[in-house]
């Protein structure tokens, strides 16, 4: 099997990203012209491609996405990037050079978790895939805008695969397009679980040496990207337009 060049490469990475938006779209994790998810050029690393600022989710093509140098200009495609998003996403891209991918949304269930001001609790093995391995950014000063917040977000996120941004919400990011989609959408869900379980009554907690092994197993970049297998041939044949 040959490996990919760097334009398929690049055209993999855009129809996973125009998908998980499409996805985003179904799931409601949208909200009016909030959220933003990148996706690193492989030719030109210090760019990246990000969906229009200002369009739905649900309507996002391939050929709609941005290409978005480190200063914030638009190389391709037509269209503004939302500010906000570029001062996150060129900060956790500047300081992780192993994230392809970065997500932030409005997600419902990541905003009301993220207003406790703390961290996943393993009450679950979907839980678990976090544990140890996403952070709190224990800070909230308005909407990101700001060189130097952006900075102390990445900072924040250190080297784990997701952090909860105190009244604010989620970010997740991947080696892949698909790592990061997923662990957003099972972060989603973990937080859904555990307000759930929270309101019913005291959760049991996996104990710190299984919550670990399992983390290894269902956490594992691996694990991510086949989690989001069936979601993206899910959406291919829903939305098989988002390829144009």
């Amino acid at each position: 099997m040959f490996p990919l060049d760097t334009q398929a490469i690049r055209q993999q990475r855009m129809q996973r990203l125009a998908a998980t938006l499409r996805l985003f779209a179904e799931l409601g994790y949208d909200e009016g012209a909030g959220g933003h998810i990148t996706a690193r050029d492989p030719e030109r690393p210090d760019c990246f491609w990000i969906n229009p600022f200002g369009m739905y989710f649900g309507h996002v093509k391939v050929n709609d996405l941005l290409l978005v140098d480190s200063d914030g200009q638009v190389l391709a495609g037509k269209g503004r990037i939302n500010p906000a998003g570029f001062v996150i996403h060129s900060a956790v891209h500047a300081a992780r050079p192993d994230v392809i991918c970065a997500v932030h949304t409005h997600s419902v269930y990541g905003r009301a978790f993220a207003a406790l001001g703390r961290l996943l609790d393993p009450i679950t093995q979907d839980a678990c895939a976090f544990y140890g391995d996403h952070a709190l950014f224990d800070d909230y000063s308005g909407v990101v805008l700001d060189e130097r917040e952006g900075k102390r977000l990445a900072d924040a996120l250190g080297s784990a695969k997701a952090a909860i941004l105190r009244n604010h919400g989620l970010l997740t990011v991947g080696g892949t397009v698909e790592e990061a989609a997923w662990w957003f959408v099972a972060m989603e869900r973990s937080c859904q679980v555990q307000l759930t379980a929270e309101a019913a009554g005291k959760p049991v907690l996996i104990d710190h040496e299984e919550a670990e092994r399992t983390r290894e197993v269902i956490g594992s970049p691996g694990i991510g990207r086949y989690n989001f297998k069936p979601l993206y041939e899910g959406v291919l044949r829903r939305h098989p337009d988002l390829l144009d």
